[in-house]
């Protein structure tokens, strides 16, 4: 059954309907707008609009739209259970929700805000204009622990620091419990039409995401799944395994928050409700990186030019090297250094990478390398599942030292001494780096340090299957930091 048909059982009611407008919300279980229709009664019609001329040059990349339409599908089939159904609709959001409310005979349309800077004007304006036409437009904050800028210092100034930003925002923390999926929803007399799924085109048309589709199972079941086998298996070792690509140490459920399939008040409370006698450096490690994300959106919502721009304003003086060459060496994993080579290929072939190869590979672009801090962010956004705009943009900055909270611009990850310290047998890089595979550990992190000997008893060709380094590690960072210092010194 397509999304847009008849749900059986479909009650036969008579009150308005109400629109459920979904977006990075794509869940039944603790939807502030959800509940705010099923409150207000009535039947309830969910709708995803495919707007991405509304998001500008922050449209989905690639790998979210791959994760959309199978986190789609999912809602559309929990939907049903429900005796409900999803609308999918391509458009404007304005023009869309109107006509919408006209088939429906709707008079209410309730939704949860979205807190990126294009968006977030754009649904203070979508409110305006459907109450000056006489519906009842609610827009819910459904995404965060709390609403960006209420976290502010005495001067009511926002935070350009995590930690008392951390020690801030928990002192306000307050929220009710975490609200069940209903176990039904109001449907009305007659469904309005809906495109197919398909004809989204939100897959790709040359099928490279079978890595996607081992490594995921987006939708709200699968979120959940995700939740408590990170909290079963996981969360009791977090502190120091999360910093371990070679191993499952961290939670992966970036891409389940980044689309909505869990709510953060979900995550939160579950984390807190563990019982598990070990996990409390653990636990606290990991609300740690909860507040962390809260503090990318704070930022973003008072400094939404930092997608684009650094924060510090003497970075717009950087000397940036172009190189395309050197851009697309680093994005296909081809550098001959092989920490950053491998998350690159993991990035790749999973639409993910682990946070710490995140740094390492981002570092390598921005400090040995000299390339934009901008292209690696517009790389990520299009390759990783959970390219989250304020996240994205946050880390970006941070490792390039050019905005709040940053990485001193002294601080350049060195990625051999990175790899024996966090994946000494070589678990990471052996997984993808098959080339590398029978190098011994005392090796693997820096094979042209190897003796020609060991290279050919593993069967490793440098130059051949694989790269030589692009770039010699000590000779770039020094000249990183030349150039940072000759930066700092034109004040």
């Amino acid at each position: 059954m397509r999304c847009g048909q008849r749900a059986r059982g479909a009650e036969l009611l008579d009150t308005p309907a109400s629109i459920l407008w979904l977006h990075h919300d794509l869940r039944l279980a603790d939807n502030p707008a959800l509940l705010a229709a099923l409150e207000r009664g009535g039947p309830v019609i969910p709708v995803y609009i495919d707007s991405s001329e509304d998001e500008g040059t922050w449209a989905p990349g690639a790998a979210s739209r791959w994760w959309l339409h199978h986190s789609l599908a999912s809602l559309g089939a929990a939907l049903q259970t429900r005796g409900s159904a999803l609308i999918l609709r391509r458009g404007p959001a304005l023009a869309t929700l109107r006509t919408l409310c006209r088939e429906c005979g709707a008079d209410a349309v309730y939704w949860n805000r979205r807190y990126e800077p294009a968006l977030r004007a754009r649904d203070t304006a979508i409110e305006s204009e459907l109450r000056n036409a006489g519906l009842l437009a609610e827009c819910r904050g459904g995404a965060l622990l709390v609403e960006p800028g209420t976290v502010l210092t005495q001067d009511h100034a926002p935070y350009q620091v995590y930690t008392p930003f951390r020690r801030r925002l928990l002192e306000q923390l307050q929220f009710a419990t975490a609200r069940m999926a209903p176990a039904k929803l109001p449907a009305p007399s007659h469904w309005p039409d809906s495109l197919e799924l398909a004809a989204l085109q939100y897959l790709p048309q040359i099928p490279w995401d079978a890595g996607l589709a081992s490594a995921w199972q987006p939708g709200e079941a699968g979120a959940a799944r995700q939740l408590q086998s990170f909290i079963d298996s996981a969360l009791g070792r977090y502190a120091q395994a999360r910093d371990q690509p070679g191993i499952r140490g961290s939670s992966r459920l970036s891409p389940h928050l980044h689309h909505g399939e869990l709510s953060m008040r979900q995550v939160w409370q579950a984390v807190l409700q563990s019982k598990q006698p070990a996990d409390a450096s653990g636990r606290a490690k990991f609300l740690d990186e909860l507040v962390w994300r809260e503090f990318a959106w704070h930022l973003l919502h008072h400094f939404p030019h930092t997608t684009e721009a650094p924060l510090r304003g003497e970075f717009t003086r950087f000397p940036w090297q172009q190189s395309p060459a050197l851009l697309r060496t680093w994005q296909r994993g081809r550098t001959g250094i092989p920490l950053v080579d491998a998350g690159m290929r993991e990035l790749w072939h999973s639409g993910w990478m682990h946070n710490r190869v995140r740094m390492i590979a981002a570092s390598f672009l921005v400090k040995n390398l000299r390339l934009p801090w901008q292209a690696g962010a517009r790389w990520f956004w299009d390759t990783l599942v959970d390219a989250d705009l304020a996240n994205n943009t946050l880390g970006w900055q941070w490792v390039a030292g050019c905005g709040a909270d940053a990485a001193p611009y002294f601080r350049i990850f060195n990625p051999v001494t990175q790899g024996e310290k966090f994946d000494p047998q070589g678990l990471y890089l052996r997984r993808w780096l098959p080339e590398l595979a029978r190098l011994g550990d005392e090796d693997l992190q820096a094979p042209w340090l190897a003796p020609a000997a060991r290279l050919r008893a593993a069967g490793v060709e440098l130059g051949g299957n694989y790269p030589l380094p692009i770039v010699d590690l000590k000779d770039s960072r020094n000249a990183a930091l030349a150039a940072y210092k000759d930066m700092r010194g034109a004040d």
